[in-house]
């Protein structure tokens, strides 16, 4: 069974700067659990089917004049339909005046109501990428995560392989560091893993011989950042001579992250090489990868290979 998240209704309204008109119990007791935001134009009109109570309702011009075109009579009885049904909150956009009755209902049936001076749409798309994020699935990974030439790069290997190592060198390039150690990942949409620190150990590195390092404090805001999008996975491993590595990159392996493909290679390290070269190296490719040049694809063209095409190719990095 997949693990349910929720955010508390106190942080929605600390996020979106949201008025308060009525709250029926603590704001941080009200939790949401779902991304899902509803319009309750039609459950207005008595329709109640396939209502999910769990959504934050919505509501702005269309709603409230819809409301004040009815009778008391009729108006009474839309709000029982759709208020009786507890959703989880209702917020009225546009800044629009709350009437009395409205709020009476709210009362009456317990249902939390916010406002909002922002128009309808706007802050339906900003609410709903919160709610995303905010209730996305998720695992934490071991790795460090960074920010390449704008490719979020996460470079996994075993405790030792040089990792810690290989972002600071790639801070003192000019990339940014988003997460040592431990990585929380979520999946934002069916193609996006977002990848950021747990805050207790956001912007601390571990570095063997030298310890613990802050490396917003040592080398400046701009080396650091709070979250980034997971572009490629790089597993570091130890030389192993019996393996054959891949020396051409003409196939295109991937690793799957709560079901995500995410384009992976695999770099044997060996002392002297690298490894915030090779880093920056293997992002400017998959970048050129992404935007349809493959230049080893163009090398085997070159050579009169007209028959060979880049397969792709499922790696495991490590289980999910």
């Amino acid at each position: 069974m997949s693990q349910t998240y929720s955010v508390s209704l106190e942080k929605v309204i600390k996020s979106h700067n949201l008025d308060v008109v009525y709250l029926p119990e603590k704001a941080e007791d009200i939790l949401i659990t779902t991304a899902e935001i509803n319009r309750p134009g039609i459950v207005l009109t008595g329709y109640t089917d396939y209502f999910d109570p769990l959504r934050i309702q919505i509501l702005g011009w269309t709603e409230l004049g819809f409301m004040q075109n009815m009778s008391d009579s009729e108006r009474s009885k839309a709000l029982g339909y759709w208020l009786g049904l507890k959703p989880a909150a209702a917020v009225i956009t546009r800044g629009l005046e709350i009437p009395e009755y409205f709020i009476a209902a709210c009362k009456q049936y317990k249902v939390p109501l916010l406002k909002t001076e922002e128009e309808t749409s706007p802050f339906l798309a900003a609410l709903i990428a919160y709610l995303n994020k905010e209730l996305a699935p998720r695992i934490t990974r071991h790795g460090v995560l960074v920010e390449v030439y704008g490719e979020g790069v996460l470079i996994t290997g075993e405790s030792g392989a040089g990792k810690s190592e290989a972002a600071i060198e790639l801070i003192k390039r000019g990339h940014r560091l988003i997460a040592d150690d431990a990585v929380e990942i979520r999946k934002i949409s069916d193609k996006t893993l977002m990848g950021n620190s747990p805050s207790n150990i956001r912007h601390f590195v571990e570095l063997r011989g030298i310890g613990i390092i802050d490396a917003r404090r040592i080398f400046g805001m701009g080396a650091v950042k709070l979250s980034e999008k997971i572009d490629m996975v790089i597993q570091l491993e130890a030389w192993d001579s019996t393996k054959a590595y891949d020396r051409l990159g003409l196939d295109n392996e991937y690793t799957n992250i709560l079901d995500v493909r995410v384009p992976a290679i695999t770099v044997p390290i060996t002392p002297g090489r690298n490894l915030a070269v090779i880093v920056e190296t293997a992002a400017m490719n998959n970048r050129q990868k992404k935007m349809g040049y493959n230049a080893a694809k163009d090398l085997m063209l070159s050579l009169g290979m007209v028959d060979v095409q880049p397969q792709d190719k499922e790696v495991e990095i490590w289980q999910n």
